[in-house]
């Protein structure tokens, strides 16, 4: 509980920043930004490879997220296909499905804040490929352009991960994480890392994970990227990934 107070706070210190919101969304601003664009329909298809210490782990995920209202809200639904690899033992089949909603709190050209409510279902297919736990996932995020050229944005969230319901035969869940995100953009491309930390309260260590990302426009309205990741903390949950993802929107 002290850690999710403690990372509460740092957001109140970000809204107590925040300048006032702008009456219409302007159409540069952090969260329209050429990777994470809140105000259009997306369709984004990833693919995740895990290393871990029993084998591997990859997801496959579709993605879509709808803009409602003024646009100042958005759906989000993810339909992941989890393979795993473990004992020479090759599985594959559906993962937990999530569902979220965003609200855009305040907004300029240069920053935003926004929060987030998500549910991830236990509707996994093989305990195998998820939880085993219905999970609720509340989110403060914040976004800040760097420079006056708006080309160096900095993105960073805290959410709390807390199961409250499920098998009773799995483990609790209950995470905090504190993410902070840079991203370079630069004609049709961009250069991102980023650096997650995630306190797992259940088996008290943690399971924190970095990685860099390269990405590029096709078009004006579909993109590409990939980025290696690595695990680490004291429990970390993998080794290190690869991910490769298509965004398209609309």
């Amino acid at each position: 509980m002290k850690n999710i107070l403690y990372l509460l706070s740092i957001n109140l210190l970000f809204i107590c920043s925040l300048q006032a919101q702008e009456d219409a969304v302007a159409e540069i601003n952090p969260f329209a930004d050429v990777r994470y664009n809140y105000f259009k329909k997306t369709v984004i298809l990833f693919n995740e490879y895990l290393n871990t210490d029993s084998g591997s782990f990859n997801t496959t995920d579709f993605r879509i997220l709808e803009p409602i209202g003024k646009k100042d809200w958005n759906l989000r639904l993810d339909v992941p296909l989890v393979s795993t690899n473990t004992n020479s033992i090759n599985k594959t089949g559906l993962g937990d499905i999530s569902f979220a909603t965003s609200y855009i709190i305040a907004l300029n050209n240069k920053r935003g804040i926004g929060a987030r409510a998500k549910v991830i279902s236990n509707s996994a297919s093989n305990p195998s490929f998820g939880s085993g736990k219905w999970v609720f996932v509340p989110t403060l995020f914040y976004g800040l352009y760097i420079d006056k050229s708006r080309k160096l944005l900095w993105l960073t969230d805290v959410e709390y991960q807390v199961s409250f319901a499920g098998s009773s035969n799995r483990n609790d869940i209950s995470t905090s994480v504190f993410e902070n995100a840079l991203i370079f953009s630069f004609q049709k491309n961009w250069i991102a890392g980023n650096v997650a930390f995630r306190y797992n309260d259940v088996i008290n260590g943690f399971q924190n994970s970095a990685y860099l990302e390269f990405g590029r426009k096709f078009s004006k309205e579909s993109m590409f990227y990939i980025h290696p990741s690595i695990g680490f903390g004291d429990k970390k949950a993998y080794n290190n990934g690869l991910e490769l993802g298509l965004v398209i929107l609309y």
